[in-house]
């Protein structure tokens, strides 16, 4: 009677810590099965998330066309993220525009030189927008976020690789109670089966 008492404890303790990881694990297999869906069909979902980009050689057409230099270049890049001051400047080509790219540490400011045209992009986003500062169009990398949902399981860096490596150490916990739970009631039907075995 008391192997039997001590037995359903500890299926109920068993259940309890199953159901408490299950609430921890099941939003990370969520984000694991949505982000692997799209690693697996990323050309299908990109395509109906992003819609048309936008058309960049409309630049030539804006009025106002002005020859931009290194100076007006570091105006430009002054106004985006002012507490940050520029690392380095290049003197290169983006999406085939002669253009000056101001390296801060949030990202990097694109600056056409032939119409002043600039981009504002970081690891996850980029945002293109006219000489005058109106905002043309946005675009969301993600392809980046979904990758990184799916290897840590947030937006960022020591927060999400601790709650990836809790989670991990939760699903393993889930799995083995899991395991263990399927396990007792057949092994007290095998046990009872091999004794009627040798009795018989």
């Amino acid at each position: 009677m008391l192997g039997t008492l001590s037995k359903a404890k500890f299926l109920r303790f068993l259940r309890f810590i199953h159901s408490w990881m299950g609430i921890i694990v099941v939003p990370w297999i969520i984000i694991i099965g949505a982000t692997g869906l799209y690693l697996n069909h990323s050309r299908m979902i990109m395509s109906a998330i992003e819609g048309e980009p936008y058309d960049e050689s409309r630049f030539v057409e804006w009025p106002l066309i002005e020859q931009m230099d290194v100076s007006h270049a570091e105006e430009v890049a002054a106004g985006i993220w002012p507490s940050e001051v520029v690392l380095e400047v290049q003197d290169g080509t983006y999406h085939k525009l002669a253009s000056f790219i101001l390296i801060k540490t949030s990202g990097r400011i694109i600056v056409t030189k032939q119409t002043g045209h600039y981009f504002v992009k970081t690891q996850r986003t980029r945002t293109t927008y006219a000489p005058d500062g109106d905002k043309l169009h946005r675009r969301i990398y993600w392809g980046s976020i979904f990758k990184q949902f799916h290897t840590d399981g947030w937006l960022g860096g020591t927060m999400g690789t601790w709650a990836a490596d809790l989670t991990s150490i939760a699903m393993v916990i889930f799995g083995i109670t899991g395991m263990i739970m399927w396990w007792i009631p057949r092994a007290n039907k095998f046990r009872r089966a091999f004794r009627k075995m040798r009795s018989g």
